[in-house]
């Protein structure tokens, strides 16, 4: 499991396990959201113009106009709070078992070429068997950071009900 930790869950779940150390835990958690932080201020500045044209101005999370869901996934509208966050937990959950299974090297593992395909088929599934709850962003650091970086940069703290 060295090389691309880019889901914080999954890196949570191979410090756990030993995998991983407890410092380079921390490194990756701060690379991770950092890079989803700037990943959005630069969707942002590419299509600043395009946005507040779209919005007259005013950056909405909900509504006509609403954009902040380029940044991060909302739940649909007649989804609670409660049921995103169960939603999101239970496709994190899948997405880290099905990781697991697909590279345990004690247990007939996939064969490392069909490794990629297989956890591309892992996330689609997920996808389309729970993303019109909530978008499935079954990562929190493909959330979190672009939901403050919204609220920072004008929608406000709307982005976090």
């Amino acid at each position: 499991f060295a090389g691309a930790h880019l889901n914080a869950a999954i890196t949570i779940t191979q410090c756990v396990l030993g995998n991983i150390s407890w410092t380079t835990l921390v490194a990756y958690i701060i690379g991770q959201f950092l890079g989803s932080f700037m990943a959005a201020a630069t969707v942002f500045a590419l299509y600043y113009d395009a946005i507040y044209d779209y919005t007259n101005g005013s950056l909405t999370v909900s509504g006509p106009t609403a954009t902040a869901m380029i940044f991060s996934t909302y739940p649909a509208p007649n989804v609670s709070l409660q049921g995103a966050f169960f939603t999101e937990f239970t496709a994190t959950v899948m997405l880290i078992l099905g990781v697991l299974v697909i590279h345990d090297e004690k247990n007939n593992a996939a064969i490392k070429s069909a490794q990629p395909m297989l956890m591309g088929m892992l996330v689609l599934g997920i996808g389309l068997g729970m993303g019109l709850n909530t978008g499935y962003a079954i990562n929190p650091s493909r959330d979190l950071p672009p939901r403050i970086f919204t609220a920072i940069a004008g929608w406000g703290t709307a982005v976090f009900t």
